[in-house]
């Protein structure tokens, strides 16, 4: 009698279990498609790109159109981080524009205007971009010249960028467009992934070296430098981030 007793319970609880494994897997589907779209990302920098997130046992799959092929690679790079997550197919397209800009000058002009993006110290909004030649032209305004000064070497730190000339005008009337506070709360996901943005572009550090890992918006870097120049530098460009509370890099030289 007792084989058969567990036996029936044993059938009883795989059947309980195929019942609710969907129910579990639709769930945190319906977590993972709600997440991206409430993350800082999605609400900030994202807010304007037509981004459809269908996920399906953790499996998400993004469709739509984005402005700049950043906001695409910012995309994917958030939803990826987001728990319950296995992989993402990207099929976002970039929408053409009219530029006349070449190809490669329309990608360093993106890099730029991103990283700018990323950065609290200094202002996107403000900032128009312009790349011939691969040569970056600074127009707008700065609330001081260390504003300035720190979007030029912002600028110069893009691959592909030959030279950076700023023609920005100081005004104390410049406002930022992402305002930086003490109580400002951006997710950790959010943080993450604008933190493998920066170091993505950023020519002085390695995004393939570099392992970042975000709770309660302090930064864990793991990984290696060249040396301690560029162990700071990375400590300093990610502390800019927006969100980032502290940072602690445990990067070792090699």
């Amino acid at each position: 009698m007792k084989v058969v007793y567990f036996a029936t319970l044993l059938v009883a609880t795989l059947a309980l279990l195929v019942v609710s494994m969907p129910v579990y897997a639709s769930q945190t589907d319906e977590r993972i498609e709600s997440s991206a779209r409430e993350s800082h990302v999605f609400k900030t920098y994202l807010k304007h790109d037509d981004i459809r997130i269908q996920s399906r046992d953790g499996a998400v799959t993004l469709t739509g159109h984005v402005s700049e092929e950043s906001h695409r690679t910012l995309a994917m790079e958030t939803v990826a981080g987001l728990p319950g997550v296995i992989s993402v197919d990207n099929r976002l397209n970039v929408k053409g524009g009219e530029s006349t800009m070449t190809h490669s000058d329309l990608l360093i002009r993106d890099k730029v205007q991103s990283t700018l993006m990323l950065h609290r110290s200094v202002n996107a909004e403000m900032t128009r971009v312009e790349v011939r030649d691969g040569n970056v032209t600074l127009l707008g305004t700065a609330t001081s010249q260390a504003q300035k000064d720190l979007t030029s070497e912002y600028a110069r730190d893009i691959e592909g960028v030959n030279d950076v000339k700023n023609e920005m005008i100081i005004s104390n009337s410049g406002d930022s467009s992402f305002p930086s506070s003490v109580g400002e709360y951006v997710d950790d996901v959010s943080i993450n992934s604008q933190v493998n943005m920066a170091l993505l572009f950023h020519r002085s550090t390695s995004f393939l070296h570099t392992m970042a890992s975000t709770k309660g918006g302090v930064v864990t870097l793991t990984g290696t430098a060249r040396n301690a120049a560029e162990i700071d530098l990375v400590s300093k460009l990610v502390s800019d981030i927006h969100g980032v509370r502290s940072v602690n890099n445990q990067m070792i030289i090699r």
